[in-house]
């Protein structure tokens, strides 16, 4: 029970610390995530912490693999990982979360030095596929027009009153609600 009791002080820490701290997000009562970077940056990541049972004498599972980190390189990745996990080695038996996330901090311009500015764009084999038999202009994707007859062009004609001058029904009709909003409406009497 040891473990749980330490779990309910630094929950209770985590809590006050990072009160107001819009980075900061606790998905359940194991389970933390803090962002880096500025949101919407590609030099911005997510890092999730969870606690096994036997936390803190057991370290924290690392979670990177979120969809908010879907531009984050691989490699970039692992540094961050491989980071946490010699800090963690060291923080065994102790509270760690705060820590490893203050680590982070310090550490965020060592961590993304391989990480571009920029989204990478990647190229796919699709490219190929869209192009024409030679390889060198993409195959022309021609569209079927409707081809209406005579017949068929003067019945839409016909149906709405081109022909003869007149209008279709409800061409001038006054759109009531917006009507009403602007006058106002009639008053209650109550």
């Amino acid at each position: 029970m040891a473990c749980q009791e330490q779990q309910k002080e630094e929950l209770e820490v985590l809590q006050s610390i990072y009160d107001g701290d819009v980075n900061f997000k606790q998905t359940s009562e194991t389970t933390f995530q803090y962002k880096f970077g500025e949101d919407g940056s590609h030099q911005s990541f997510l890092v999730e912490l969870q606690w096994s049972d036997n936390y803190p004498e057991e370290p924290a599972a690392i979670n990177l693999d979120l969809f908010y980190n879907k531009h984050i390189v691989d490699s970039v990745k692992e540094a961050i990982k491989c980071g946490l996990e010699e800090q963690m080695a060291d923080l065994c038996g102790m509270p760690m979360t705060f820590t490893l996330f203050e680590w982070i901090k310090d550490n965020l311009n060592t961590l993304l030095t391989n990480q571009p500015d920029v989204p990478l764009t990647q190229v796919s084999s699709e490219v190929s596929l869209e192009n024409g038999a030679n390889g060198d202009q993409p195959a022309a994707k021609k569209e079927k027009k409707e081809h209406l007859s005579k017949q068929q062009k003067r019945r839409m004609l016909d149906k709405f009153g081109a022909n003869t001058g007149e209008r279709p029904r409800g061409w001038d009709w006054v759109d009531v609600i917006k009507h009403l909003s602007q006058t106002g409406g009639k008053p209650d009497d109550g």
